[in-house]
Order: C-alpha cells, then structure tokens, then sequence
C-alpha cells in the first residue's frame, strides 16, 4: 500500500495549500442558495415535526442556565458509558478546537483526505501538523503501519470525509499507542447501516476519543451539537478548556431526545434508505465511464467522491444547471477534477444525472 506522509506539511504560522476553512456550505450560500443543494452533507427532510416541536417546546426554559446532565445521561446511556465518559459539545468542530488547545502534544498527524477542521484547529493552536496523505491507487485504504510511531495524536475519519471510506475498527484500533491519543471521528457513523466498524462506546482502545454529530442526521447544523466519548481524564481536560454553558438548552434538549430509542430506529431506518438511494446514485454515475468518471468505492456515508476530467470547469457548468456540488481541491490529497456528492433521493438523483450528461458533454470551458 502505498501511502504518502508529510512531516510538518502544515503550522500554526499560516496556510499551507488548500483552503481548510472552505466548506460545503459555501457552494449554497448567496448567488447558490436556490440551487439544488448536494455540497452539504445533512440529510433531507430534517429535523423531523417531532424533533422540532420537543426543541421548541424547551424555549420555555431559556431564563434559566443549560443544565446538561440529562442529556449527557442519554448519551451515556445509548453508548453503554459511564457518564464521566462524554463530554457535550456545540457541534463535533468545537471538540477539534478543544483537543487542540486543552490537549500537550508534540507530534500530531491527520490522516486525509478528510474533514479539514481538526487540522485547522491543530495549526490555529500553533501546533506543527503531520499529515498521512492516502492513494486513490489503495482505494484512500489505511494502513496502519503509514502513521508516524512516535505521531501522539491521531485523527481520522470513519466513514471519512469526503471518500465515504468505511475503515475496519481493527485496523483503526491497531493505530492505538502508549501515550498517544487517537481521535476516530464518526460524524457520519449513525448513517451507516448497524454502524459497522464504530468504535463508540469501546473502552478496550488506550488513549481512544471518539467524536459524533447530531448535525447530520437530524439537520441540526444551525443548533451545533455533538459529543466527545473518551476516558475520564481526557473529558475532564476537554471540559476545563470549555467556556462556561457551552451548549444551549435547545440543543442540550435535541441530544436527549435523539439518542433515544424511537430516534435510533428513525436513524438505523434512514440509513438503510440512504444506501439503497445512494446505490441508484453509483449506478448512474457508471454509466459515464467511457467519459472518464470514476467513483471511490465501496462508498458507505452518505456522499460518494468522483473524479470527473474536468472537474472544476464540469462544476461550474453543474451550477448553471442548477445544481451545487462540493468541490474536492480543498481536501489535501484531492485535486479540481474531485467532486463530492451529497446522497439524496430517487428524483432529485435522476435530475442531476440528467444535469452531469449535459455538464460532461458542454465544449470549451465553464
């Protein structure tokens, strides 16, 4: 396997190639927000009547200061924790900036392509980044044995961001160290089907950090929740570099609520729906093969990466049809001709299908 690692590829002193703090949400905003959106990640249709009504129902509580305790009881509760293992957090980007900040590393390494925030927050922080850049030739596979030994803390992505590469909890397990902290972000675990290969709720992994997000599935990226699970020393440092009342009691109220059993069952039944549509997806884009397209598989979140010949020019042209793809050159590792798609539903697949065969076949430039 071949995999690329760079040694202090980043710092705290400026930036350093692609534009980190570009996201999905920048190809729908102003002159892109009437649009169909697949730049964005979170799913359709959300947050449900019933989660909206149990948040707004809680407004009645705003006079009074947020007491998370019960919500981070249900999330204790759903992963099979003690509480003293979860930390609530404003979104899965406010624990990047805590482990940046409340964590003494020497050696940190990302593992991308990715999600580029925690490196954004490592380097913010004045750390020196290391980066294990993985192949498309090996599938954007890890392996292990590429991870610097002496790198003391570890963050990658499962399902990862933007590859929709499921790793094995094996082999991320195996990444695990004395004396380093591995962070196994799984924003996107809740939408895989039985959330195979997650490592949430194990306590047989040393020095493990396992982050989730209640953005994605549930469309609560405006509210900002989500949660550590690590040891108890490790939630204690976090906790102490966070401000006081971090997270509000609208979004304290969604997290207990959507960790409980009848949300679970909506979520595993959701996921279930996202592969079989996301299948419909991968099935339409073969059809562009002899035009050079190319997906990254097995895909198993809900967004699929293609390279597309072209692709900058091919996005822009998706645009003028009406349609916001994310581009892929600001993942490190990727390049313009990247694109990643969000996984929506039948019709609006059909649409973009439609969309790309124009888009491709379009002469000249954008």
């Amino acid at each position: 396997m071949r995999t690329h690692t760079e040694t202090g590829a980043a710092t705290g002193s400026g930036p350093v190639g692609p534009d980190l703090r570009h996201h999905g949400d920048a190809e729908v905003r102003d002159d892109g927000s009437a649009l169909v959106d697949l730049a964005v990640n979170v799913r359709t249709g959300t947050p449900p009547a019933w989660l909206r009504e149990h948040v707004a129902a809680s407004l009645g509580s705003l006079a009074a200061y947020p007491d998370g305790r019960a919500a981070r009881a249900a999330v204790a509760a759903r992963h099979g924790l003690p509480v003293e293992r979860v930390l609530l957090t404003a979104g899965a980007a406010e624990a990047f900036v805590l482990l940046a900040r409340a964590l003494k590393v020497r050696r940190p390494v990302v593992v991308h392509p990715q999600f580029t925030e925690p490196e954004a927050a490592l380097r913010d922080a004045g750390h020196s980044v290391g980066r294990v850049v993985l192949r498309e030739a090996d599938g954007f596979r890890l392996d292990a044995a590429a991870v610097p030994e002496d790198a003391d803390l570890v963050v990658v992505g499962n399902p990862t961001n933007p590859t929709s590469v499921l790793h094995p909890a094996g082999v991320l397990a195996a990444l695990a160290r004395p004396g380093r902290t591995l962070v196994v972000d799984e924003a996107f675990m809740d939408a895989v089907p039985g959330e195979r290969e997650a490592l949430a709720g194990r306590t047989d992994v040393p020095g493990l950090v396992v982050l989730r997000s209640l953005t994605k599935t549930w469309g609560l990226a405006g509210l900002r929740i989500g949660y550590v699970l690590a040891d108890p020393e490790t939630v204690g440092a976090l906790e102490r570099a966070q401000p006081l009342w971090p997270v509000s009691t609208p979004a304290l109220a969604a997290a207990e609520v959507c960790v409980a059993p009848r949300a679970l069952a909506e979520a595993a039944h959701a996921a279930h729906r996202t592969a079989a549509d996301r299948g419909r997806l991968l099935a339409g884009l073969a059809r562009f093969a002899g035009a050079g397209v190319r997906t990254v598989g097995p895909a198993e979140g809900p967004f699929v990466l293609l390279h597309v010949p072209d692709g900058a020019a091919v996005r822009h042209r998706l645009r003028g049809l009406g349609y916001a793809v994310r581009r892929g050159d600001t993942f490190p590792g990727l390049g313009g001709d990247w694109l990643r798609l969000a996984v929506r539903d039948r019709a609006t697949t059909d649409g973009f299908l439609h969309a790309l065969e124009h888009a491709l076949a379009a002469p000249g430039p954008a």
